[in-house]
Protein backbone atom coordinates (compact mmCIF):
# COMPACT_ATOMS: atom_id res chain seq x y z
CA UNK A 1 0.00 0.00 0.00
CA UNK A 2 2.86 2.34 0.88
CA UNK A 3 4.51 1.70 -2.49
CA UNK A 4 1.21 2.34 -4.29
CA UNK A 5 0.74 5.62 -2.42
CA UNK A 6 4.29 6.66 -3.28
CA UNK A 7 3.70 5.90 -6.96
CA UNK A 8 0.44 7.87 -6.94
CA UNK A 9 2.11 10.82 -5.24
CA UNK A 10 4.89 10.77 -7.84
CA UNK A 11 2.29 10.75 -10.64
CA UNK A 12 0.64 13.86 -9.17
CA UNK A 13 4.02 15.59 -8.78
CA UNK A 14 4.95 14.76 -12.38
CA UNK A 15 1.60 15.95 -13.80
CA UNK A 16 1.71 19.27 -11.94
CA UNK A 17 5.39 19.79 -12.77
CA UNK A 18 4.62 19.24 -16.47
CA UNK A 19 1.72 21.68 -16.35
CA UNK A 20 3.90 24.33 -14.69
CA UNK A 21 7.00 24.04 -16.85
CA UNK A 22 4.96 23.81 -20.06
CA UNK A 23 3.33 27.11 -19.07
CA UNK A 24 -0.17 25.67 -18.69
CA UNK A 25 -0.40 26.88 -15.09
CA UNK A 26 0.33 30.50 -14.34
CA UNK A 27 2.61 31.62 -11.48
CA UNK A 28 0.39 32.55 -8.57
CA UNK A 29 -2.31 29.99 -9.42
CA UNK A 30 -3.92 28.49 -6.31
CA UNK A 31 -3.69 24.70 -6.16
CA UNK A 32 -6.80 23.70 -4.22
CA UNK A 33 -6.34 20.35 -2.47
CA UNK A 34 -9.93 19.16 -2.96
CA UNK A 35 -9.98 20.09 -6.64
CA UNK A 36 -6.73 18.22 -7.19
CA UNK A 37 -8.01 15.23 -5.20
CA UNK A 38 -11.16 15.13 -7.36
CA UNK A 39 -9.15 15.45 -10.57
CA UNK A 40 -6.77 12.60 -9.71
CA UNK A 41 -9.34 10.51 -7.84
CA UNK A 42 -7.21 10.29 -4.70
CA UNK A 43 -7.32 11.40 -1.08
CA UNK A 44 -6.33 14.90 0.00
CA UNK A 45 -3.55 13.28 2.04
CA UNK A 46 -1.78 12.12 -1.13
CA UNK A 47 -2.34 15.51 -2.74
CA UNK A 48 -0.83 17.16 0.34
CA UNK A 49 2.25 14.92 0.07
CA UNK A 50 2.66 15.84 -3.59
CA UNK A 51 2.34 19.55 -2.86
CA UNK A 52 4.96 19.27 -0.13
CA UNK A 53 7.38 17.64 -2.59
CA UNK A 54 6.73 20.39 -5.12
CA UNK A 55 7.42 23.01 -2.45
CA UNK A 56 10.76 21.33 -1.74
CA UNK A 57 11.55 21.67 -5.45
CA UNK A 58 10.66 25.38 -5.31
CA UNK A 59 7.91 24.94 -7.89
CA UNK A 60 5.16 25.94 -5.50
CA UNK A 61 4.92 27.85 -2.25
CA UNK A 62 2.87 26.76 0.76
CA UNK A 63 1.26 29.54 2.77
CA UNK A 64 -0.18 28.86 6.26
CA UNK A 65 -3.98 29.11 6.31
CA UNK A 66 -4.03 30.02 2.60
CA UNK A 67 -2.88 26.90 0.79
CA UNK A 68 -0.57 26.10 -2.12
CA UNK A 69 0.29 28.38 -5.03
CA UNK A 70 2.43 28.02 -8.13
CA UNK A 71 5.66 29.86 -7.34
CA UNK A 72 6.10 33.29 -8.90
CA UNK A 73 9.85 33.97 -8.85
CA UNK A 74 10.80 37.60 -9.27
CA UNK A 75 13.01 38.50 -12.22
CA UNK A 76 15.03 40.93 -10.08
CA UNK A 77 15.73 38.16 -7.59
CA UNK A 78 16.94 35.87 -10.38
CA UNK A 79 19.29 38.60 -11.64
CA UNK A 80 20.74 38.98 -8.14
CA UNK A 81 21.20 35.22 -7.86
CA UNK A 82 23.03 35.13 -11.20
CA UNK A 83 25.28 37.99 -10.03
CA UNK A 84 26.21 36.05 -6.90
CA UNK A 85 26.76 32.90 -8.93
CA UNK A 86 29.15 34.68 -11.29
CA UNK A 87 31.25 35.87 -8.36
CA UNK A 88 31.22 32.49 -6.64
CA UNK A 89 31.71 30.31 -9.70
CA UNK A 90 34.58 32.35 -11.11
CA UNK A 91 36.64 31.52 -8.03
CA UNK A 92 35.36 27.94 -8.03
CA UNK A 93 36.59 27.56 -11.60
CA UNK A 94 40.04 28.88 -10.65
CA UNK A 95 40.26 26.41 -7.79
CA UNK A 96 39.05 23.54 -9.95
CA UNK A 97 41.90 24.15 -12.42
CA UNK A 98 44.40 24.14 -9.55
CA UNK A 99 43.20 20.70 -8.43
CA UNK A 100 42.16 19.21 -11.78
CA UNK A 101 42.77 15.50 -12.46
CA UNK A 102 41.94 13.20 -15.41
CA UNK A 103 39.30 11.51 -13.24
CA UNK A 104 37.53 14.83 -12.57
CA UNK A 105 37.52 15.73 -16.26
CA UNK A 106 36.15 12.28 -17.12
CA UNK A 107 33.32 12.76 -14.61
CA UNK A 108 32.42 16.17 -16.06
CA UNK A 109 32.49 14.82 -19.63
CA UNK A 110 30.11 12.04 -18.60
CA UNK A 111 27.78 14.62 -17.07
CA UNK A 112 27.88 16.77 -20.21
CA UNK A 113 26.96 13.67 -22.26
CA UNK A 114 23.90 13.12 -20.05
CA UNK A 115 22.95 16.76 -20.57
CA UNK A 116 23.20 16.40 -24.33
CA UNK A 117 20.87 13.40 -24.28
CA UNK A 118 18.38 15.27 -22.08
CA UNK A 119 18.45 18.39 -24.26
CA UNK A 120 17.59 16.31 -27.33
CA UNK A 121 14.64 14.79 -25.48
CA UNK A 122 11.33 16.29 -24.39
CA UNK A 123 11.72 16.22 -20.59
CA UNK A 124 12.14 19.92 -19.78
CA UNK A 125 12.48 19.28 -16.05
CA UNK A 126 15.20 16.65 -16.58
CA UNK A 127 17.29 18.82 -18.88
CA UNK A 128 17.04 21.81 -16.53
CA UNK A 129 18.08 19.73 -13.53
CA UNK A 130 21.10 18.28 -15.34
CA UNK A 131 22.22 21.66 -16.67
CA UNK A 132 22.08 23.11 -13.16
CA UNK A 133 23.77 20.08 -11.64
CA UNK A 134 26.86 20.63 -13.82
CA UNK A 135 27.85 23.50 -11.56
CA UNK A 136 27.16 21.59 -8.36
CA UNK A 137 29.07 18.62 -9.79
CA UNK A 138 32.18 20.78 -10.14
CA UNK A 139 32.01 21.66 -6.44
CA UNK A 140 31.42 18.01 -5.49
CA UNK A 141 34.43 16.87 -7.51
CA UNK A 142 36.54 19.41 -5.63
CA UNK A 143 35.44 17.74 -2.40
CA UNK A 144 33.89 20.96 -1.09
CA UNK A 145 30.53 19.92 0.38
CA UNK A 146 29.79 23.40 1.74
CA UNK A 147 30.32 25.00 -1.66
CA UNK A 148 28.17 22.33 -3.32
CA UNK A 149 25.36 22.98 -0.82
CA UNK A 150 25.50 26.76 -1.18
CA UNK A 151 25.65 26.55 -4.95
CA UNK A 152 22.76 24.08 -5.00
CA UNK A 153 20.64 26.47 -2.96
CA UNK A 154 21.48 29.38 -5.26
CA UNK A 155 20.61 27.36 -8.34
CA UNK A 156 17.31 26.21 -6.83
CA UNK A 157 16.30 29.83 -6.26
CA UNK A 158 16.40 30.52 -9.99
CA UNK A 159 15.40 27.02 -11.09
CA UNK A 160 11.74 27.84 -11.72
CA UNK A 161 12.59 30.85 -13.85
CA UNK A 162 14.97 28.69 -15.88
CA UNK A 163 12.39 25.90 -16.12
CA UNK A 164 9.69 28.27 -17.26
CA UNK A 165 11.58 30.69 -19.45
CA UNK A 166 14.60 28.91 -20.99
CA UNK A 167 13.98 27.82 -24.57
CA UNK A 168 15.17 24.48 -25.93
CA UNK A 169 17.66 26.37 -28.13
CA UNK A 170 19.12 28.17 -25.11
CA UNK A 171 19.36 24.86 -23.25
CA UNK A 172 21.30 23.37 -26.17
CA UNK A 173 23.67 26.34 -26.08
CA UNK A 174 24.19 25.79 -22.35
CA UNK A 175 25.22 22.21 -23.01
CA UNK A 176 27.69 23.34 -25.69
CA UNK A 177 29.10 25.97 -23.32
CA UNK A 178 29.55 23.37 -20.59
CA UNK A 179 31.52 21.23 -23.06
CA UNK A 180 33.76 24.21 -23.88
CA UNK A 181 34.33 24.89 -20.17
CA UNK A 182 35.40 21.27 -19.65
CA UNK A 183 37.89 21.58 -22.52
CA UNK A 184 39.44 24.67 -20.91
CA UNK A 185 39.56 22.92 -17.52
CA UNK A 186 41.26 19.89 -19.08
CA UNK A 187 43.83 22.19 -20.73
CA UNK A 188 44.41 23.88 -17.34
CA UNK A 189 43.76 27.24 -19.03
CA UNK A 190 42.46 29.04 -15.96
CA UNK A 191 41.75 32.43 -17.54
CA UNK A 192 39.93 30.87 -20.49
CA UNK A 193 37.90 28.64 -18.17
CA UNK A 194 36.88 31.58 -15.96
CA UNK A 195 35.97 33.66 -19.01
CA UNK A 196 33.84 30.86 -20.44
CA UNK A 197 32.07 30.27 -17.11
CA UNK A 198 31.28 33.97 -16.70
CA UNK A 199 30.03 34.29 -20.28
CA UNK A 200 27.97 31.12 -19.87
CA UNK A 201 26.13 32.47 -16.82
CA UNK A 202 25.57 35.81 -18.56
CA UNK A 203 24.17 33.97 -21.59
CA UNK A 204 21.79 31.84 -19.48
CA UNK A 205 20.40 34.98 -17.87
CA UNK A 206 20.21 36.91 -21.17
CA UNK A 207 18.41 34.05 -22.96
CA UNK A 208 15.51 33.78 -20.54
CA UNK A 209 12.32 34.55 -22.50
CA UNK A 210 9.60 36.33 -20.55
CA UNK A 211 7.04 36.98 -23.30
CA UNK A 212 5.41 33.57 -23.05
CA UNK A 213 1.76 32.95 -23.82
CA UNK A 214 -0.27 33.68 -20.69
CA UNK A 215 -1.25 30.34 -19.16
CA UNK A 216 -4.39 29.50 -17.26
CA UNK A 217 -5.26 29.64 -13.58
CA UNK A 218 -7.73 26.77 -14.04
CA UNK A 219 -6.28 23.48 -12.77
CA UNK A 220 -8.64 21.21 -14.73
CA UNK A 221 -7.95 22.99 -18.03
CA UNK A 222 -4.19 22.96 -17.45
CA UNK A 223 -4.00 19.29 -16.56
CA UNK A 224 -6.41 18.22 -19.29
CA UNK A 225 -4.07 19.77 -21.89
CA UNK A 226 -1.31 17.30 -21.03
Amino acid sequence: METMDSTTTRAIVDALTKAIVEHRLQPGSKLAEQKLADHFGVSRTLVRQALFQLSQNKLIRLEPARGAFVAAPAVDEAKQVFAVRRMLEAEMTREFVRTVTPAKIKALKEHVALEKAAVSGEDISDRTELLGDFHVRMAELMGNKVLAQILGELISRCALITLMYQSATAAEHSNDEHADIVKALAAKDVERAVQLMTEHLLNVEANLVFDRKVPTHDISVALAAA
